[in-house]
């Protein structure tokens, strides 16, 4: 896996005060992008156990929310195996700090049988407790959502969903953030 940055004290991925991890590599390829430089397996710089201790040692403070995951594509195969031990850690280290994930796909290619349904999938979206699924799509885009870019986009309470069997959508709020 390669990432493309990690952005520390991050505030416009997710409520709070995050770190941001952009990976690389995506296959949607969505028109008007705001991240095509990520597109490419290769770009940015590969993933190590040192980046990983890192982006940990980033998460030690009080005031740090929690962690983002974007791209590139968090749910591309190859980059599923490759967050699988950050997040883990990130879990185990630090329970009560949130994880989201800005994916292309839908929720439900994520599930049992979905076309993005791999074999560290199932492990990701126990730890993950946002999605926000769903191309970014041009003609959906409004300026006044919050976290997403285009009005197809969800915002999915993962842990809700699995537990319900159904997909549960958050409405966000700005006075809850």
């Amino acid at each position: 896996m390669h990432y493309a940055e990690i952005k520390y004290n991050d505030i416009a991925n997710g409520p709070g005060i995050r770190t941001t991890l952009f990976v690389s590599g995506c296959t949607h390829h969505c028109f008007n992008c705001f991240n095509e430089i990520a597109w490419d397996f290769n770009y940015g710089s590969e993933w190590s156990p040192e980046i990983e201790d890192q982006i940990l040692k980033s998460l030690e403070p009080d005031y740090i929310t929690g962690i983002t995951l974007l791209g590139g594509e968090p749910m591309e195969f190859i980059n599923q195996e490759g967050l699988y031990s950050l997040l883990t850690r990130v879990k185990e280290t630090f329970p009560n700090k949130t994880i989201w994930c800005f994916t292309g796909y839908l929720f439900e290619d994520l599930l049992e049988g979905g076309k993005m349904r791999g074999k560290y999938t199932k492990y990701l979206l126990e730890m993950i407790d946002v999605i926000v699924d769903g191309e970014f799509v041009q003609e959906e885009y409004d300026i006044t959502l919050i976290f997403k870019g285009s009005r197809n986009q969800r915002t999915i309470d993962v842990q809700a969903s699995l537990k319900e069997g159904k997909t549960v959508v958050m409405e966000l709020k700005r006075e809850r953030l």
